[in-house]
């Protein structure tokens, strides 16, 4: 098989964007917003429909990071896990979160309806699947305790799963009932277009130098320019500490890498089964995902995750990783051993310490954050437009409220990397004994 394909951005937008022009000279608009994925174009939208005047600048094009990067998961999921957000927050809390994590689906849904884009949105849920006796009592549990709570989850059994004929690697699993899976790259630049539409300036390849927000009006600048608002939205998520120098103690960047096969033939398909074509994640501490895609393909990633020293965003190519995914998806399936991964490519998330994601403004009610999705962004990125949009205007959300929480600060760096560095080692041990015993097949 031919050397996998390595792509610095991902397949998913590989056709390339017409760029808006680079800001240059001075601009002014009602607010600046920071950063052209789905946050902040969701939120560009909404303003716009308010009357807001509203400029877009991006150090890339729009879509270039994770809204243009991810796996495609369209997910209820918020939190590490639904026992540890109850046992974190109690159950009351969880289960509004989970409520919440369920509008923000079905307001995504309603954004792909509005755009009348086919960005290859199948409804199908997405499975947690459990692979080896270890993840049965957690999954059993975790369902048992959110759907008597009314959040929308089932187990999925042993004759569940052979029911529906799911990938062999599948032994039981949890079902999230909303949501589904799509195509990342047509869905975000569907929102750029929108947003162009309705009359956003976006100003591509524009990186911002500095930011000026302890007076009135703010400043953001460029090398060739500077926009002149009211009020700031910060939108970039996990490029957020590297790019800008903020919010270092709350949110710090991990990269994941994913991949894709080539096409598979429908007697492979055959050979898998997986007719519903459900979006599928594992119960591993680092999780797994994996999903069918609209043009044959399988595609994938996570698991390996790396932290640069300071929340730098550290390198992609990693041909050590690329390797070990060959390896893991050859024993995921088994029944492919003539089906290749055929490109890679990776992306950042931006973490936070309780796995939720923050909203919030400065005390003068001028700069407005949304980020820290946590690997979840496409619902609650896109849901963050709404969010944010009711702040900059000065109306109550409840979303937004539901957020507000004590948070305990990331320690500075060289503490933030031992803690991150010791965290993820602890998850790794956790899924290498249950690894090491689906290669041997001792279970």
């Amino acid at each position: 098989m031919a050397e996998p394909e390595f792509f610095e951005s991902s397949p998913w937008i590989a056709g390339g964007v017409v760029r808006q022009p680079a800001l240059a000279g001075a601009v002014t608009a009602d607010v600046v917003i920071v950063g052209g994925g789905f946050t902040g174009l969701s939120t560009a939208l909404c303003l716009r429909e308010a009357g807001v005047d509203v400029a877009i600048v991006e150090r890339d094009h729009c879509g270039f990071g994770a809204s243009g990067r991810n796996a495609g998961h369209l997910t209820p999921t918020i939190g590490k896990d639904f026992p540890t957000l109850v046992k974190y927050v109690g159950k009351d809390r969880a289960v509004e979160y989970a409520r919440f994590a369920d509008r923000a689906v079905h307001y995504t849904e309603a954004m792909i309806t509005r755009l009348g884009v086919d960005c290859e949105y199948r409804p199908t849920g997405n499975i947690i699947t459990g692979l080896h006796p270890r993840h049965r009592k957690p999954l059993a549990d975790s369902a048992e305790l959110a759907a008597s709570l009314g959040v929308g989850v089932a187990f999925l059994d042993e004759a569940e799963v052979r029911r529906r004929n799911l990938p062999s690697h599948v032994r039981f699993g949890v079902i999230e009932q909303s949501g589904g899976h799509l195509h990342p790259g047509k869905y975000v630049l569907a929102l750029r277009q929108a947003a162009l539409d309705a009359g956003v300036r976006i100003f591509e390849d524009s990186a911002v130098t500095a930011i000026e927000d302890t007076a009135s009006p703010i400043v953001v600048r460029t090398a060739a320019g500077h926009v002149t608002a009211e009020k700031l939205v910060v939108a970039t998520n996990a490029y957020t500490p590297a790019t800008l120098g903020q919010m270092k103690s709350k949110v710090f960047p991990v990269r994941v890498t994913l991949f894709r096969t080539a096409p598979l033939t429908p007697a492979q398909w055959d050979r898998i089964g997986w007719q519903g074509r459900e979006a599928l994640y594992t119960a591993h501490e680092a999780m797994e995902n994996y999903r069918p895609q609209a043009d044959g393909r399988i595609s994938g990633g996570s698991k390996w995750v790396q932290y640069g020293f300071g929340s730098t965003l550290t390198t992609g190519h990693l041909p050590k990783v690329f390797a070990q995914w060959r390896k893991l998806f050859a024993l995921r399936f088994p029944e492919l051993p003539d089906v290749g991964i055929e490109s890679f490519w990776g992306g950042w998330i931006g973490l936070t310490l309780d796995f939720l994601p923050l909203h919030g403004s400065n005390a003068r009610g001028t700069v407005f954050h949304g980020l820290g999705y946590n690997g979840h962004g496409i619902a609650q990125a896109t849901y963050a437009g709404p969010m944010l949009a009711d702040q900059v205007l000065g109306r109550s959300n409840a979303e937004v409220e539901l957020f507000q929480r004590r948070l305990f600060p990331l320690p500075p760096e060289p503490l933030r990397w031992l803690v991150i560095k010791g965290i993820t080692a602890t998850l790794d041990r956790v899924d290498n004994r249950v690894d090491a015993d689906l290669a041997r097949g001792t279970v």
